[in-house]
């Protein structure tokens, strides 16, 4: 594979496709290139990273996370706060909430030039909540108990909350959705399963400006080929200075970088390039002057397996401790990214006021064929003449799955798949498109054994989403939920609650701790690394800043420049 991508660079540039013979992007046109396709541009129902990527050019939300981790007020005028008075904690029946008052920000519209108002958050909530919808983190909509508004001023409303959380302000995801073009949609069709989904306007109609909020709009959608974005003439920020963005799909990362050279795109995501090609192209960039910027960032980004605990032989806590012993991560993160990526031991990032690597807290599972061999042979799987390790008669033989086209991941799956086999393990690779992957198999539970993907989140942002017996996805609860393994732990659900409501740094982190110590024992899922944001730019772009979070650098593109 890295041969036959070598020899395709050495035909671009043999064709005269050189960086240095294309001129600098202008405001214009930008054009950007993506390795995913984004499911949808409905911003409750989407779930995918190129979505959030595309969404932040052309939605806001009430408030966001800036790339210093600082949470500052969007849509609303200002977070409310407990000091000010502008929210506070009640008795309600002996039971204690939180009611705060948003208000909106005069200027802010839809790209139809109606008022965004308190009645599109209320809109949204009441799609969100429904259970004919499904929602990736539910949990987000349904903190919300009710949203009532001023009678005065239809931008001014009053967020009641199921329970008193302390991070009731942390609303970056709670979304609204234009009530006179989405209402009516919901009202027809949100009483059957997935019937608002499909019918929604966002992918009926998707460029019907009156959708967006945001700096920009979508004025053009080829599914497979482009997404195009014209600046909103009713933002309430600043206009855009850049006149047209494309955000382009080419979802081999292998001919990310000949596309760049030839001028198809003029820039790579972060969701573009594989590790080993940016540090390679970092190295290119240097020697042969080329007029890009090649930027790494520390992540919370969490690249890992899920494991499917409904399987049969994943049930087993002995056979999921064998998988993790038998990789070897430290060799792993060396050979593939020159030690430039660290090896995860659970979910929370080092970036993270959360993180803890004490052994007294968490269980690290440090390489070790000897160890998998014993939990292996405990629990009755034994090698055979074969090679490989079988119980009753049925080999020990495991279904591995990604998002197929991505160099990186592919080489992953080759690396464990050599490792595991020394361990007597059969793993049968079956990837697929990720907008088939992350829309119907993960999202429907459809895998059914090891599922390899990442997740982006926030500092301090609670697992409820992905750890919650509550957030397991099924038919009943309209698949909602990020828990795809199916991991119930009583003891965690417990201690997910008693987060929510603590408004003690120092016990949250203890009940996270407790969380982590759970996680890392039971193994539902295989850490692998703790990935840095990468991406590439023309030298000539001012103002890009890349966050390391899931509130992306496209959060500012209003402040973007190619002058």
């Amino acid at each position: 594979m890295l041969n036959k991508f070598a020899k395709g660079l050495m035909l671009v540039a043999g064709f005269g496709f050189t960086s240095q013979a294309l001129a600098a992007p202008t405001n214009n046109e930008l054009k950007i290139g993506i390795s995913q396709e984004f499911e949808t541009m409905n911003p409750l129902i989407m779930t995918m990273s190129a979505s959030a990527y595309m969404y932040r050019l052309v939605g806001r939300s009430l408030v966001n996370l800036t790339p210093e981790g600082k949470w500052v007020a969007q849509l609303a005028k200002e977070i409310p706060s407990l000091d000010k008075g502008t929210a506070k904690i009640i008795d309600d029946g002996g039971k204690k909430k939180v009611v705060a008052t948003w208000e909106l920000l005069e200027g802010a519209k839809w790209g139809d030039g109606k008022p965004v108002i308190c009645q599109d958050f209320i809109t949204a909530h009441t799609i969100a909540t429904s259970n004919n919808v499904s929602v990736g983190e539910k949990e987000n909509w349904t903190q919300v108990e009710k949203i009532d508004i001023d009678p005065k001023n239809p931008k001014k409303c009053t967020f009641k909350y199921d329970k008193a959380k302390w991070d009731f302000y942390q609303l970056a995801q709670f979304f609204p959705v234009p009530t006179h073009i989405e209402k009516a949609v919901f009202d027809k069709y949100g009483k059957q399963k997935e019937g608002y989904e499909k019918n929604s306007n966002y992918v009926r109609n998707a460029t019907n400006p009156g959708l967006y909020n945001g700096p920009y709009v979508i004025s053009e959608v080829k599914l497979g080929s482009h997404v195009a974005f014209a600046p909103n003439p009713h933002f309430y920020g600043k206009q855009p200075q850049i006149k047209k963005i494309i955000v382009k799909l080419i979802p081999n990362t292998g001919t990310m970088e000949a596309n760049l050279r030839s001028g198809t795109i003029d820039m790579i995501s972060t969701l573009g390039l594989d590790f080993d090609q940016a540090l390679a192209f970092e190295k290119k960039a240097k020697t042969e002057n080329l007029p890009y910027d090649v930027h790494f960032v520390p992540s919370v980004t969490y690249e890992h397996i899920d494991l499917k605990l409904d399987n049969p032989i994943l049930k087993d806590v002995r056979v999921r401790k064998a998988l993790l012993y038998s990789i070897n991560r430290d060799d792993l993160v060396k050979a593939l990214f020159e030690g430039k990526q660290q090896v995860a031991i659970h979910n929370v990032s080092p970036k993270d006021p959360w993180f803890t690597a004490d052994p007294k807290v968490v269980t690290v599972y440090r390489y070790s064929k000897r160890e998998a061999g014993k939990l292996l042979d405990e629990a009755g799987w034994k090698m055979g003449a074969d090679g490989y390790r079988a119980k009753d008669g049925k080999r020990l033989s495991l279904v591995f799955q990604t998002t197929a086209g991505n160099k990186t991941r592919e080489l992953v799956q080759v690396y464990l798949q050599n490792q595991w086999k020394q361990a007597g393990i059969e793993v049968l690779v079956k990837n697929e498109p990720a907008r088939v992957f992350f829309a119907e198999t993960m999202t429907k539970r459809k895998f059914d054994g090891l599922a390899l993907f990442a997740w982006v989140s926030s500092p301090e942002n609670s697992p409820r989403s992905t750890v919650s017996s509550k957030a397991i996805p099924n038919s009943s609860n309209g698949w909602s939920g990020q828990n795809f393994h199916g991991w119930a732990n009583p003891t965690v659900d417990k201690n997910l609650d008693a987060l929510d409501v603590e408004f003690n740094a120092s016990k949250r982190t203890n009940l996270v701790h407790d969380i982590l110590k759970a996680y890392t024992m039971d193994v539902p899922v295989l850490p692998l690394y703790y990935r840095s944001d990468i991406s590439v730019t023309p030298k000539n772009l001012k103002n890009y800043k890349m966050s390391g979070h899931q509130f992306y650098e496209t959060n500012n593109v209003e402040d973007w420049s190619l002058n």
